[in-house]
């Protein structure tokens, strides 16, 4: 009934608008009747339809006439160029006004002439009629007698049935307000809808710059912004701006036009542009004349003055909580608890949590292993790894204590470590000391040892233990020759991170840091400033950030100092060598007279052992033997030979 109500309405309004519309037409006709005739009241002074009517019915021709600041006559203009299209007799009467048969189409000459109130500027490219192509000329070399178009958009913007340009399809995306924001995402949004308001002078455009956070959240807020605004929002890329003056300036009018009819402001995204797309961008911006908001990581650079500037808010608890909350109210089985548990770990964009809630209400009634608040961590844990695979290497941890061989000492630390983690926001929250410290709370760490140590394992064990993510970062692939682009790449990592507080290890620290030398020249000084901003990024992260090197001793003892945890992975003794010979063969593996005391002689590393029991057994298995000693000593030659070092005799005393 509400449907068919609310249809019922709609047809009404519409015709009432187009009864309207009709009225306002045969006024104009009659004008035009008028100079075909000659009659005394062509000047309008005898004819009392020659006042424009204004009700309800003409609200979308009284909008065009003051949104676009149309005079009289150009609004009666629109009028005659509409009548070609709506009303049938409308050629044969301009064809008797112009005293042509061949012309029976509107025209500048027939306006001027049978109209009231002509004005020759209507017919400048700069006036409204032709600026914002309302009206367009079949043929701009004639000018006062090629025929005029009514543009089709105007048309049924008139007739009452908004739309999109079709020329911007493709070009624009339509960009709903959400249902609800983080009431600090919404001051945001009321930042936004201000600075659209609030332009300094005529030469700043109404552009507000928004930045941080993700591109959905900024997307959000500026939809948010414009609904309080009373417009609609869409949004494009600022790679799809054209390069080219002309088609810019096209796309420009076009688009500014279609903000004023529909209305609505645009969120243009703005990624990693070339000089030549960055330049693009800014001129349309600076040429914007309707509510435009730009989408970026970081502020645009340009001398270029804005409306604003805003950037996305970081979320605190409490907000946390309550958006986590409200996500996932109907999964009755969460608690408070273990809402803090997952906030203290995650920190995901409102749009994020809201996508991992619909994940755990679609997957709870089909799992019989995992309850609420596992599969909640599950879900956060696979919305917090997008954006990661690209930066680092994702292992997916399965070691246990029980893999690791280590002295106690450092077994010992490393747990201690994973209670700094684990414990985090109760020393820190409930405790109080994240106020009374303020600055270094991350947890930091660096393991030291040769390769094949253990540092990667030990890494992967902590992970698990936390239920987190690994990822590894190999810092030499993260440090640039080009300055300030080793920064860049390690913001990016963190910024991905920090989402769901991700195990970092970046591996091979030396190749950032060594000895700080003596500030020659700028590229010393930058190598200096790209560590520091490293173990910055480090002590501020909420999650661990491990750092792996094979020569501590090079290391700088300042920096040293900001690192929370040392751990030393030392090579292994003979003993500790047997052990990992011990738990390296699975246990249904076939074996026949394997000594691991014997092949504890070997002088290598827990890595090495590892690939000379897998490339051992790889030989087994191709002769359908089982594993023996003479299987090992053909894999350590091999694996010798990787290392460039020689078998001595005494390493391989007794094999076979």
């Amino acid at each position: 009934m509400a449907t068919g109500a609310g249809e019922d309405m709609g047809t009404d309004a519409a015709a009432q608008q187009h009864a309207s519309l009709t009225t306002e037409i045969r006024r104009v006709l009659s004008r035009v009747d008028a100079h075909a005739t000659g009659a005394a009241d062509a000047s309008g002074t005898s004819d009392t339809a020659g006042a424009p009517a204004s009700g309800p019915g003409t609200a979308p021709l009284d909008a065009l006439v003051t949104c676009f600041g149309l005079t009289a006559f150009e609004r009666d203009l629109v009028l005659l160029t509409a009548a070609h299209e709506l009303e049938a007799t409308t050629a044969a009467r301009c064809a008797a006004a112009s005293g042509d048969p061949e012309r029976a189409y509107p025209t500048f000459s027939l306006a001027l002439a049978a109209l009231a109130e002509p004005h020759w500027s209507a017919l400048t490219p700069v006036a409204p009629l032709r600026r914002w192509r309302i009206v367009e000329l079949d043929d701009e070399s004639r000018l006062t007698t090629s025929r005029l178009r009514l543009d089709e958009r105007i048309l049924h913007f008139l007739l009452g049935s908004p739309y999109l340009d079709a020329r911007l399809h493709g070009l624009l995306r339509r960009t709903p307000a959400p249902d609800r924001l983080p009431p600090a995402y919404d001051r945001a949004a009321g930042q936004v809808a201000e600075g659209w308001t609030q332009v300094a002078g005529p030469d700043t455009p109404p552009v507000v710059e928004m930045t941080g956070g993700d591109p959905r959240s900024r997307a959000d807020i500026a939809a948010a912004a414009a609904a309080r605004a009373g417009l609609g929002m869409y949004t494009t890329g600022a790679e799809d701006i054209p390069a080219d003056p002309a088609q810019r300036d096209a796309l420009a009018r076009l688009w500014q036009r279609e903000a004023i009819l529909l209305p609505a402001a645009l969120l243009v995204e703005a990624g990693d542009l070339d000089r030549d797309q960055r330049a693009a961008t800014e001129a349309f911006l600076a040429g914007a004349a309707v509510p435009v908001a730009v989408s970026s990581e970081d502020p645009l650079r340009t001398d270029r003055p804005h409306a604003a500037r805003v950037s996305v808010p970081r979320l605190d608890d409490e907000e946390q909580l309550a958006l986590w909350a409200d996500a996932f109210q109907p999964v009755a089985d969460l608690d408070d608890t273990e809402l803090r548990s997952l906030i203290s770990q995650f920190r995901l964009p409102p749009h994020v949590v809201r996508t991992a809630a619909a994940t755990v209400r679609r997957r709870l009634p089909h799992e019989d292993r995992l309850d609420a608040a596992q599969l909640a961590w599950r879900a956060g844990l696979e919305e917090a790894r997008i954006g990661m695979d690209e930066l680092g290497r994702r292992i997916e941890p399965q070691a246990g204590w029980d893999d690791l061989v280590l002295h106690d000492r450092q077994t010992g630390v490393l747990r201690e470590i994973v209670a700094h983690v684990r414990q985090r926001a109760t020393v820190h929250q409930e405790w109080g000391f994240a106020a009374t410290l303020r600055r270094g709370l991350g947890v930091t760490a660096m393991f030291a040892g040769g390769s094949g140590t253990g540092k990667t394992l030990a890494a992967e064990v902590m992970a698990k233990e936390l239920g987190l993510d690994l990822f590894v970062i190999d810092l030499s692939q993260v440090v640039s020759k080009y300055i300030g682009e080793t920064e860049k790449n390690l913001r990016r990592v963190f910024d991905a991170a920090e989402r769901g507080g991700a195990l970092l290890l970046f591996d091979e620290a030396d190749a950032l840091f060594g000895k700080r030398s003596e500030v020659k020249d700028s590229h010393d000084r930058y190598a200096n400033l790209e560590v520091s901003y490293l173990l910055m990024r480090m002590e501020a992260y909420r999650g661990l950030a491990v750092l792996t090197t094979n020569m501590k001793k090079a290391l700088d003892t300042a920096f040293l100092r900001r690192i929370r945890f040392v751990v030393d992975f030392p090579f292994p003794a003979e003993h500790e060598r047997a052990e990992i010979w011990r738990r390296v063969i699975p246990a249904q593996a076939p074996v026949k007279d394997l000594d691991p005391d014997l092949l504890a002689q070997l002088t290598v590393a827990g890595g090495s052992i590892r690939n000379i029991a897998l490339s051992g057994a790889f030989l087994a298995a191709e002769e359908g033997d089982r594993l023996q000693m003479r299987h090992m000593l053909a894999a350590a030659r091999t694996e010798y030979l990787k290392l460039e070092r020689s078998l001595t005799p005494t390493e391989v005393r007794g094999w076979v």
